[in-house]
């Protein structure tokens, strides 16, 4: 029962935006014209039905689309307040949910489905002929799917946390499974529509037992990925996400794309907001961080948004840069030309130790200064014992929660690797995408290593800022996996994330590493098998190389101050 409560929170919160929009709701839910269940027919006869909101009286009205597989009703009261502000509004049960018709597999229809309801919406009668998307995870994720197969009426999209490729950074990440991800989120969206009791077993689940037996990036996702198709998105977006969202790296991904390669007059109005939030982005809190009043997120952003693209008003994203960040630290909101950040410039900071970093109390430190002659570190992971999930980019239940916090007690293990900088003496700025160069080595054919930044207060407070993980077998492509020969040296590079942060005067920079982030991830069984599949784990002895010939260093994209 517990798990389906959190999930309805999690619906209710996060899909339709609810909490974004609370202010503006409550002040008026507008007066409209409801016809419940209207078909649409898509190209191989499936009926899908949709709830139609449209502004009483006369007259010719953009759609706003929102396309969902967890009930339209939901949808009702945010439909009615985008409504009284002008537009039609078309709130669709995906192939499979509510009132449609089909068999459920998900993003598989999404993308035909996708351009045939949009251009099913645009023919209503009292349309325009004008069409925006929106919505957010997976109502983003509806939207995205069917952009890349140009609906010749779709005017917009307005993706909210959005990814960019479902096997990296969704499924998976690094190789490793996503396990807060896809157990919690196909528990909820799998459950029994009259008992509302989840799976016993997710591998039930086709999507999901496909989704395990493609642990490669190979065909099966490459035919469903968004990020290698900007060309064929003739929409513009408005991508919205968080620093602590499980897919900030895909919204990112697919705001750059577009913005490089697409077509230019959709270039000219890609637009991306960036804010301190979570997943969900209901507040100005992430986790145990207060950002200020200034990161509560706007409750009417969408609709001007929507003014903008489909309206022609000359508000902010008529006259703003495209891109606007929340730089954590100063906490301040700053626009910029273009993302990544053109002025950025790669600083390596290099891990230094006598061989005893393991935990907080260690001798780790780092610094830009290159190592001489120094002596590894090591730690034994034990995936039976792996280290606890501290916040971060998580989805889609109550534990562990997403967001920044103290990382002091994951520190206090010796199976984690601590390396800090000497305190700034001014402010130092990192924006843009973090990477890690390790050479490692371990007793194991396989392992996980991973990294974690974090900004320490003065006070010794362990903010987590982003992370990431590599599962070695990995190491060389996410397209074919490869042993490794135990005791010998490998260099890999571990991407970290995206985020933007000033470490303030007296703040030090910080780098955790180690081989698990559990149960955000699943924890590597050390012997090259799949975790569900292992019925035998062993432990791992790691070592992480600082030295002339092994430089392990952690590179950071620094904004001149």
């Amino acid at each position: 029962m517990k798990v389906r409560e959190s999930w309805a929170r999690y619906v209710f919160v996060v899909l339709f935006a609810a909490a974004t929009l609370r202010v503006a709701v409550a002040q008026d839910v507008g007066d409209a014209v409801v016809e419940r269940n209207l078909p649409a027919t898509m190209r191989d006869g499936i009926r899908l039905q949709a709830d139609i909101y449209r502004p009483k009286g006369d007259g010719k009205y953009p759609i706003v689309l929102v396309r969902t597989p967890y009930g339209k009703a939901a949808g009702d009261t945010i439909a009615r307040f985008i409504t009284a502000q002008g537009y039609i509004t078309v709130v669709q049960d995906c192939r499979g949910k509510g009132a449609s018709e089909g068999s459920w597999y998900a993003f598989k229809n999404e993308g035909l489905d996708g351009y045939d309801s949009v251009e099913w919406a645009a023919s209503l009668p009292g349309s325009n002929g004008k069409v925006v998307m929106w919505g957010g995870s997976y109502l983003a994720i509806t939207q995205v799917l069917a952009a890349v197969t140009s609906p010749p009426h779709l005017a917009a999209i307005t993706p909210w946390m959005v990814p960019s490729n479902f096997h990296e950074g969704v499924i998976y990440q690094g190789g490793a499974l996503e396990k807060n991800v896809t157990d919690s989120w196909v528990s909820g969206v799998s459950a029994d529509p009259v008992t509302q009791k989840p799976p016993v077993d997710l591998h039930s689940v086709d999507f999901y037992r496909d989704w395990r037996l493609h642990p490669d990036y190979d065909e099966y996702w490459k035919t469903m990925t968004i990020d290698s198709r900007p060309e064929k998105i003739l929409a513009p977006g408005l991508y919205l996400s968080g620093w602590y969202d499980v897919f900030i790296s895909g919204a990112l991904r697919d705001f750059e794309s577009v913005s490089k390669h697409g077509n230019p007059a959709v270039q000219m109005k890609q637009r991306l907001i960036i804010g301190p939030w979570t997943h969900g982005m209901s507040s100005s809190k992430s986790g145990d961080v207060d950002f200020g009043p200034a990161a509560t997120p706007d409750p009417t952003i969408a609709l001007r948004w929507f003014d903008y693209v489909l309206k022609g008003t000359a508000n902010e994203f008529a006259t703003g840069k495209p891109v606007k960040i929340f730089v954590m630290g100063k906490n301040v909101w700053r626009e910029e030309d273009a993302w990544p950040l053109a002025r950025a410039k790669t600083t390596r900071f290099y891990l230094h130790s006598n061989g005893n970093a393991n935990s907080v109390t260690g001798d780790g430190s780092l610094s830009p200064t290159a190592p001489k002659k120094e002596t590894n570190d090591q730690y034994v992971y034990d995936p039976a014992n792996p280290v606890p999930t501290q916040g971060g980019g998580l989805c889609c239940g109550p534990k562990p929660e997403a967001g920044a916090f103290d990382q002091r007690s994951s520190e206090q293990r010796p199976d984690v690797l601590v390396y800090t900088s000497e305190p700034f003496k001014s402010d130092f700025e990192v924006t843009g995408e973090v990477q890690v160069e390790l050479y490692t080595r371990s007793s194991a054919v396989d392992t996980d290593l991973t990294v974690k930044l974090i900004d320490v207060r003065p006070d010794g407070y362990a903010q987590n800022l982003t992370d990431g993980i590599l599962r070695l077998r990995y190491r060389n492509s996410m397209e074919t996996s490869e042993l490794m020969e135990p005791g010998e040296i490998y260099k890999v590079k571990v991407d970290a994330g995206p985020t933007s942060n000033v470490f303030l005067p007296g703040h030090r920079l910080r780098i955790e590493v180690s081989s698990s982030n559990n149960p955000r991830f699943d924890a590597n069984p050390n012997t090259g098998a799949d975790s569900d599949r292992e019925k035998n784990p062993i432990k791992a002895t790691n070592a992480i190389l600082h030295d002339s010939e092994h430089p392990s260093a952690i590179l950071l994209p620094v904004i001149p101050q």
